[in-house]
């Protein structure tokens, strides 16, 4: 009988997810791949993992800003095996909203894809869980200039992430990780002048790759880090140093 731990990885079609999710197949992981915008993107993800290893990947799709279908995605996901044992809420949304030009729209927005989601999953996913771990993908820890409603959702996130380790204790472990600058996103708001900036703050000289978070969240979801629930692991060069 199969016994290989399940794990859901939210926004995973791209980028930081496609990165965990790789790193937690190759570990041994069964991998459901969330996406929303870019599923085909998630489901050539899974065909490629299950040519690897037979019915290890399962593609879903949903909005994150919908509470019901979140409570949806976590019956979806369980059902794909009959077991959930990790989730990693790495969806994220990310744009400034100078002073003077933000909109109850975007704060809607920023907050739904950073914070709200992120709990509403846990809560609906944590329900389906014997025993488990919560991975939130947080940020670098010093707000940025002009992202003052990004920055509230993912205080927040880093706030429930100590919350809900208090709260699902001993069942659930809930953990983060805060990257800092990793691979730019497709339009990055940051000009090539902005971008050299930032990264003469980095002490690691470099960017980020999607790898090195993908290694921190196997981390945290594994034997090895069984007696850690409440920390935020910084992953980001330093950068909250700067």
């Amino acid at each position: 009988m199969d016994m290989s731990p399940v794990v859901l990885v939210t926004g995973a079609a791209r980028r930081v997810g496609a990165a965990t999710v790789r790193e937690l197949h190759a570990a041994g992981w069964k991998v459901v791949i969330h996406a929303h915008r870019s599923f085909e993107e998630a489901w050539a993800l899974a065909m490629t993992l299950n040519q690897l290893r037979p019915d290890s990947a399962q593609a879903l799709q949903a909005d994150l800003h919908d509470v019901a279908a979140l409570e949806q995605l976590a019956g979806n996901a369980y059902a794909c095996w009959g077991r959930l044992d990790a989730l990693v809420n790495n969806a994220s949304t990310w744009y400034p909203t100078p002073v003077g030009q933000l909109t109850a729209e975007a704060f809607e927005d920023l907050v739904g894809s950073n914070l709200r989601a992120p709990l509403f999953l846990t809560q609906a996913c944590a329900a389906r869980m014997e025993q488990g771990a919560v991975v939130n993908i947080i940020d670098a820890q010093r707000p940025q200039r002009g992202y003052s409603a990004y920055a509230a959702a993912k205080a927040g996130l880093h706030a429930i992430t100590e919350a809900l380790a208090l709260e699902l204790a001993p069942r659930i472990r809930v953990n983060g990780v805060a990257p800092g600058h990793m691979i730019w996103p497709a339009g990055n708001p940051l000009n090539d002048l902005q971008q050299r900036a930032e990264l003469a703050r980095v002490p690691m000289a470099r960017i980020g790759g999607g790898e090195e978070i993908a290694r921190a969240v196997k981390f945290l979801l594994s034997p090895e880090a069984a007696y850690v629930t409440g920390a935020v692991l910084p992953v980001d060069g330093g950068i909250r140093l700067s």
